[in-house]
């Protein structure tokens, strides 16, 4: 697992999602957020660590948001942001209809 700060664009998108989230986000989410690329056929999504802590107890929880957009092929992606069972970012799951890597963030 490569383990990294998040992007520029992937705080965008994450920024985003949290701005429309059902549930309330600490603001200083970014500070010490972790990313780890998840083995999805390079459609872009993200284990999220938050606080810095890489961990592999805590478990899902459920989805807060989502975004539906076009990648630059004109194929629909969906960002979905879940949090973990105690409401902390844990995963930034994007689905691309077709499967295929995606070009570019939308932000």
């Amino acid at each position: 697992m490569n383990v990294r700060k998040a992007t520029a664009n992937e705080e965008m998108l994450l920024a985003y999602l949290i701005s429309k989230a059902s549930v309330t986000i600490s603001e200083d989410w970014k500070i010490n957020l972790l990313v780890a690329s998840m083995d999805d056929g390079k459609m872009g999504s993200l284990s999220l660590y938050p606080e810095g802590i890489v961990s592999e107890n805590h478990q899902f929880g459920g989805q807060i948001s989502e975004y539906l957009f076009l990648d630059e092929d004109d194929v629909i992606v969906l960002a979905s942001l879940y949090v973990d069972e105690k409401g902390r970012l844990f995963e930034l799951d994007m689905w691309k209809t077709d499967y295929s890597p995606l070009s570019k963030l939308p932000f």
